[in-house]
């Protein structure tokens, strides 16, 4: 099958879901590798904390600075450069736990190059995509990063056992170089013919950077070229935003708390290898992938049959998908069994990735022409988050230990699971008090 033969906008969705599959393969091989790794060298859980983390300082340095390029330079050539910087950085950077000072700034590497990768996405796909196809465009496109952690989760752990933690940054470093082939031959901005339509349905041609960064606007029946001016005031000082950045806070804080510290989980917490768990580890990331394409399908049914309206389809998912994820994030440490785990976990997750039906594509609701800037500033809050919550947990598990807990017994991880089920309540309330689904961005 050659995808090349697709419409073009449906190889541009395809090439980003895998795009954002790579980047999740590279996330979850990186916790598991080093995470053998570490333990081999008997690294305390403070330390993995602190290593596992950096990434995300990486990572919210460039979500702003990478809506901004996109929306400069082209999305489609920033998510290029941003793929081949993260794929030489694995490709040359052995996997040492005594090594931290080079692992610190290969990881915060690692982190400022996939801190573009998003933004970039968010305004190819608001170039590319009409109105009525955006819920499952973007539920597909981003349902990869699951997919990309089910099957990282599935087949690293075994890479680790038989050819060692490095072979893991070298399958990543290898995948990465592919993709970036595969979108170098196939991608392209798309012609402004190809939507005539495009200023008044707010995607194509309003989005389109032009030679020398400047757009052309008829004035008094004279056309003339002036940068376009972002913004930044109306954006940061935006409720509806706020109720994005806020939702994206807390989906991240329980998503990058959930894939750094599961394996730690189920090896010392539940005394379960991940080798010998089989193809259960990867359902919680497989039921993400699932549920959010559903809520894709769902939010589109229901706006373009006129059942609700934009505002009532991202409220209405937003607060099913982060009240069911509450309650199972808070009763995954009662379960003792790794299958009662992954259970909980996959409900958590996969109700979370419905979630973003509601706040995810929100973005381009409120405003298509700035997607990548208003995507930047919110996973801006989706990265601190994985900051504070990745760090914090390793703390919380050595105080746990201080306070002569084990790490089996069920007191040593509450915290951790209550502290973002305790966000999903606040956030599902923050954002139906103050979201929109309606335009407010020109």
């Amino acid at each position: 099958m050659n995808i090349t033969n697709f419409p073009k906008r449906y190889v541009i969705v395809i090439l980003t879901f895998i795009c954002t599959c790579v980047c999740y393969i590279e996330r979850v091989g990186f916790s598991i590798a080093y995470t053998a790794a570490a333990d081999a060298a008997g690294v305390n859980q403070s330390s993995k904390g602190m290593i596992l983390s950096t990434f995300y300082y990486g990572y919210a340095c460039s979500q702003v600075p990478g809506g901004w390029a996109a929306q400069k330079i082209g999305g489609r050539r920033v998510l290029l450069l941003s793929f081949v910087l993260w794929s030489l950085t694995c490709a040359f950077v052995p996997l040492d736990p005594n090594r931290v000072g080079l692992l610190i700034i290969a990881r915060l590497l690692v982190g400022v190059a996939q801190g573009f990768i998003f933004p970039s996405i968010h305004t190819v796909l608001a170039q590319w995509v009409p109105p009525h196809e955006r819920s499952r465009s973007v539920s597909l496109t981003t349902s990869g990063m699951y997919f990309g952690a089910a099957i990282g989760t599935l087949v690293l752990p075994s890479l680790v056992k038989f050819r060692g933690p490095q072979s893991v940054f070298l399958a990543e470093a290898t995948l990465g170089a592919m993709w970036s082939l595969l979108w170098f031959k196939c991608a392209s901005d798309p012609p402004r013919s190809d939507h005539p339509k495009a200023t008044a349905a707010g995607f194509g041609e309003s989005l389109l950077p032009t030679k020398g960064n400047q757009k052309s606007k008829i004035e008094n029946g004279v056309h003339s070229n002036r940068t376009p001016k972002i913004p930044w005031k109306r954006i940061m000082l935006s409720l509806p935003v706020w109720a994005i950045v806020v939702n994206n806070f807390t989906f991240h804080y329980a998503l990058y708390v959930l894939m750094n510290w599961l394996p730690t989980y189920f090896e010392l917490g539940l005394g379960h290898s991940l080798q010998e768990m089989g193809s259960s580890k990867m359902m919680p990331y497989l039921n993400m992938f699932l549920f959010s394409n559903i809520g894709g399908v769902i939010a589109d049914h229901l706006i373009t049959k006129k059942i609700l309206s934009v505002t009532r389809t991202r409220k209405l998912l937003n607060t099913v998908g982060f009240v069911v994820a509450s309650f199972a994030l808070m009763a995954l440490p009662l379960f003792r069994t790794a299958d009662g785990a992954v259970f909980c976990s996959a409900l958590a997750l996969g109700f979370l990735a419905l979630g973003r039906a509601g706040f995810a594509v929100n973005h381009m609701d409120i405003g298509p022409r700035y997607a990548g800037i208003v995507m930047g500033v919110s996973n801006t809050a989706g990265t601190l988050a994985g900051i504070v919550g990745v760090d914090l947990t390793g703390r919380l598990l050595e105080a746990a230990k201080s306070a002569e807990l084990d790490l089996t017994s069920p007191d040593s991880w509450r915290a951790v699971f209550v502290i973002p089920g305790s966000l999903c309540i606040f956030s599902s309330i923050v954002f139906l008090l103050l979201s929109t689904g309606d335009r407010i961005f020109d």
